[in-house]
């Protein structure tokens, strides 16, 4: 016992003199120090937790899925340990206990909603055995840090089978996600969304990650798709289809990045209105709503709180400043990048983007997976894009990119140091301005835009 303390007490100092002298936000250091200390810290903390633990993992879609539904249990009363940053390695799960926990280290929580890395899954589980496990999707991501996306399925894979009796949440729409169910032989609660007019896609589609069945390996058919490999999906050969989703998003419909839509669920129906832009973000909210209807809380409750929800840092997050409407937004692999270009094609009026991107080892070292995203399709608004500013360590390869794309070279601007470039676009004449980041890219650029808010 008195280890834990110790744990918990160097753990504490060393969030407080990370804050103090601004060397981070201080999310994974306390659960770095503690292991040092204590490395049965996690397990000893996480077993007080009295309700169960929800683990959140998948490429796309974690944070905001986890704090989501993190938000939804806190709104109900709960009382929940949450990592609502995104530091998902072992040592951001760790300081999320850490910082809830006392100097003797009791730890009074109701639940834990933890986002987790794909590659720490099974580290993780093995700690901790979560209750529910909410799979988002799977997209190629860091391919120098994981290799091949098989991989990384294999990583979340194997771990289920180490748990004993998970209930499973699981994207219908992903084939890489819903054959997990096949796979594991555990039972599965779906999420989906259902084909929309106006946002649903017949053909002609890009799918990159899946596009030969997971099972047979025949190429699959679509009747429809929304982006990347998500879609209502059929193999021919073995008969591997889109499962019938519990939990299914009907007429969406998009206006001024907002989302409004239906949520079908076993026993009835709920309308929502989601205060952000992105296709993915109604993904995200299926999969908290789903958690939620298996944790038994009310369905009009939790439209209200998703209503409400504010994102973390850099999901679509939004910010006041004058005389213009910026937004900041986390890239970190060609389908979430391509989604994010997709909201600036739905975006009204003039426009200015700032792309910063980074190459340390949160990033990917590897950036070649610029050249996959199909910065092409802004063709069709050059006309309505003032500038376009690249920013950090690999700035020069990302005006490159842009002008193979067809970008104007009088419109790219490459300036690396994140001050003159948050300078340099807060400058632009456009009333709606477009921020997309790295992850290590993302908290310096996040500080030097704070500095314009009003």
């Amino acid at each position: 016992m008195l280890r834990i303390s110790a744990a918990i007490i160097m753990a504490k100092t060393a969030n407080w003199l990370s804050r103090l002298f601004r060397k981070g936000k201080g999310s994974s250091l306390p659960g770095v120090v503690a292991l040092r200390i204590c490395p049965e810290i996690l397990e000893k903390l996480a077993g007080q937790t009295k309700l169960g633990t929800i683990m959140v993992s998948g490429t796309n879609g974690k944070t905001t899925t986890n704090n989501m539904l993190a938000g939804i249990l806190s709104s109900s009363g709960y009382r929940v340990v949450v990592n609502s940053i995104g530091a998902n390695l072992i040592g951001g799960v760790t300081a999320a206990f850490i910082e809830k926990a006392t100097l003797g280290g009791k730890v009074d929580c109701d639940y834990a909603c933890l986002e987790v890395d794909e590659a720490f899954f099974p580290v993780i589980s093995k700690k901790i055995k979560p209750g529910i496990v909410i799979v988002t999707n799977f997209f190629r991501d860091q391919l120098d840090r994981y290799g091949e996306l098989d991989k990384t399925i294999k990583f979340v894979e194997d771990a289920l089978k180490m748990i004993p009796e998970p209930k499973l949440v699981l994207n219908a729409d992903d084939p890489l996600v819903a054959k997990i169910q096949i796979n594991s032989g555990l039972p599965a609660f779906f999420y989906g969304l259902g084909e929309n007019t106006g946002l649903s896609e017949k053909g002609g589609f890009r799918v990159r990650e899946a596009r030969f069945c997971p099972l047979c390996g025949e190429r699959l058919s679509y009747s429809y798709y929304h982006y990347g490999q998500l879609g209502n999906f059929q193999c021919n050969k073995c008969g591997f289809h889109r499962p019938s989703g519990k939990v299914e998003a009907c007429e969406a419909a998009a206006s001024d990045g907002n989302f409004s839509f239906i949520i079908h669920y076993p026993g009835g129906s709920v309308p929502v209105n989601l205060p952000l832009g992105g296709l993915y973000n109604i993904y995200n909210a299926l999969a908290a709503f789903s958690a939620g209807f298996l944790l038994e809380r009310d369905p009009l409750k939790m439209s209200v709180y998703l209503k409400s929800y504010r994102p973390a840092t850099g999901r679509m997050e939004e910010f006041n400043c004058p005389d213009k409407k910026v937004v900041l937004n986390l890239v970190k692999n060609p389908t979430g990048f391509g989604e994010g270009l997709t909201y600036l094609l739905s975006s009204a009026g003039p426009l200015d983007v700032l792309i910063a991107i980074n190459d340390q080892a949160a990033d990917g070292r590897d950036i070649s997976w610029l050249w996959d995203v199909d910065f092409e399709m802004l063709e069709q608004i050059h006309g309505r894009i003032n500038i376009f500013v690249c920013t950090g360590l690999r700035a020069q390869e990302m005006g490159v990119r842009l002008k193979y794309a067809g970008v104007p070279a009088e419109k790219i601007i490459v300036e690396p140091g994140y001050s003159n470039a948050v300078r340099r676009i807060m400058a632009g004449a456009a009333q709606h301005t477009y921020l997309l980041a790295t992850y290590t890219a993302l908290w310096p650029v996040e500080k030097e835009l704070r500095k314009y808010v009003t």
